[in-house]
């Protein structure tokens, strides 16, 4: 009888082995504030010769979304719901991915910054290193610090949160290999958000790079990106410079040094976020993992307009220093869209999305799909891939349906049966696009409409040619907010037809953002 049972025993064993050998490892990246066009393969000037390498064996988006906001995006990539749905930032209403992979047998990992009430690893994730703040200084980091559930300070000479996230991800994936585990590792960069702090070489490597001013580095990025396939210039063309952004050619020398200073700086934050993801590509190779390794890279928010510099007096690679680029840079990180963070216009809320499988994507190396996707599509496609359905129960808990539908489809080189409408809400910016329809609205000011598949860039408003559609997408819009999200009536208020049409504030730098006020545990 023992025997039997040990024999019982082995072949579960040998079962178990080889189900985990099968399933992909994971690793999703978030980078925060970085705009659509910001890496090379989006367009970008800014070298980044990882990530366009994992886009060109792999899968690019060129329709996917994120929320315009930091914790909101945070929320819909860990629960596959709609912030408002999760519970917000508490997600008391919502499971997150780790805490369901981890039920399957993953072995879960979080570096990065958290931006959430709890922590990481209440919250199913077995290892984390990081930040519960919202933004951090990158060279001495904050008091939110935490490794695995204690307060972390090691905050030596050479520390630099980028590469530490990088540090730690590969401790805790060789940790998960030797349990024999597959591993699901969620990085979350906080750069290039600001503080725009780099290390020297770094900044120095892009000295003069970005003189020609932000004109031209749009009119280059939006000719890189038509001639990459990522956009189709019949329907898509480059939005102006709006009025309050100064014509490059009328700075003073000193607005010009300072312009292209900080520009450097951002341009070496991203430079740094692609030699980390080298790094950690290179480490799975050499464990022998690289193969069976889902990569998925997005942003949380579109590029960051608003301006808080203080210490402009220290060089960014000084930890005194606390630089922040504004609306001109901000206006060439969106390229070719429309407003930026917090605003749900394509300039908020179009995020690159990179995939790279060699194992398991059907769809041509190098290809780049029209097809729409969103952060709460994160989940169910990690859940499928992993072999697990999502669940409606889990921790002793029942669950309503998720807002997410499964990407695997359309890395499958498959057309998608996509969402009825997606919808969009932080504050008073407001959207919802169904189809090739948008309606959005800016700061509370009137509803917007434009059809997408003529007018990608949101040029031509067909509101008043449309009213009918704004009727029933508005409609749409406030249902979904009240049954899906359960806001209430003053966050749902209709807008009228007679509101004002609002532009960009010069007073928006004047909104604070900040992380949750952790405190440090005994």
């Amino acid at each position: 009888m023992h025997r039997i049972l040990l024999t019982v025993c082995l072949c579960l064993s040998l079962i178990s082995a080889a189900s985990a050998a099968d399933r992909p490892n994971i690793v999703l990246m978030m980078v925060d504030d970085l705009g659509f066009a910001d890496f090379g393969c989006y367009g970008s000037q800014i070298e980044t010769p990882n990530i366009d390498g994992l886009a060109e064996r792999g899968l690019r988006f060129a329709q996917f979304y994120n929320t315009a906001k930091c914790h909101s995006s945070r929320v819909c990539l860990l629960t596959g719901k709609y912030c408002e749905q999760a519970g917000n930032e508490r997600m008391d209403r919502a499971f997150t991915v780790a805490e369901a992979l981890r039920s399957t047998g993953y072995f879960t990992i979080m570096t990065g910054k958290w931006h959430l009430k709890q922590e990481p690893t209440d919250r199913g994730f077995m290892r984390y290193f990081g930040h519960l703040s919202g933004a951090t200084n990158f060279f001495t980091g904050d008091d939110t610090f935490r490794l695995n559930g204690k307060p972390f300070s090691d905050f030596g000479d050479d520390f630099y949160t980028t590469d530490a996230n990088t540090d730690y991800a590969i401790k805790f994936i060789d940790e998960a290999l030797e349990t024999g585990k597959p591993f699901f590792t969620y990085v979350a960069h906080n750069a290039p958000h600001y503080p725009l702090q780099a290390k020297k070489e770094d900044v120095l490597k892009y000295k003069g790079r970005f003189d020609v001013g932000w004109d031209e580095i749009r009119r280059r990025r939006f000719a890189k990106q038509v001639k990459l396939g990522l956009l189709d210039p019949q329907i898509t063309k480059l939005s102006d410079r709006p009025e309050y952004i100064p014509d490059w050619s009328q700075l003073t020398k000193d607005e010009f040094a300072w312009e292209t200073a900080r520009m450097e700086a951002f341009a070496a934050m991203v430079d740094c976020v692609d030699q980390n993801v080298g790094r950690l590509m290179q480490h799975l190779k050499d464990k022998g993992v690289y193969e069976n390794t889902l990569f998925l890279l997005c942003s949380d928010n579109g590029a960051c307009p608003f301006e808080r510099t203080r210490g402009r007096e220290f060089n960014p690679w000084d930890p005194r220093s606390y630089w922040l680029y504004d609306v001109g840079w901000a206006h060439a990180g969106n390229t070719p869209f429309r407003w930026y963070k917090q605003n749900q216009h394509e300039g908020g809320i179009a995020s690159p999305l990179i995939v790279h499988w060699p194992n398991g994507m059907k769809a041509k190396a190098g290809s780049i799909t029209q097809q729409t996707g969103h952060l709460i599509d994160l989940l169910p496609t990690c859940l499928e891939v992993a072999g697990a359905s999502v669940p409606t129960e889990l921790n002793g808990k029942q669950h309503d349906p998720i807002a997410g539908k499964s990407l695997l489809p359309i890395l499958q080189g498959k057309q998608r049966v996509g969402h009825d409408a997606l919808w969009f809400r932080f504050s008073n910016n407001r959207a919802i696009r169904q189809g090739d329809w948008k309606l959005t609205s800016a700061r509370g000011g009137r509803w917007e409409l434009f059809d997408l598949s003529q007018d990608r860039s949101e040029l031509t408003d067909l509101a008043t040619q449309y009213p009918e559609k704004v009727a029933e997408l508005s409609k749409l819009w406030r249902r979904t907010a009240r049954e899906v999200c359960g806001l209430g009536r003053k966050q749902t208020a209709p807008i009228t037809a007679d509101a004002e049409l609002k532009t960009f504030p010069p007073n928006q730098h004047t909104q604070r953002e900040a992380g949750p006020k952790a405190k440090r545990k005994k």
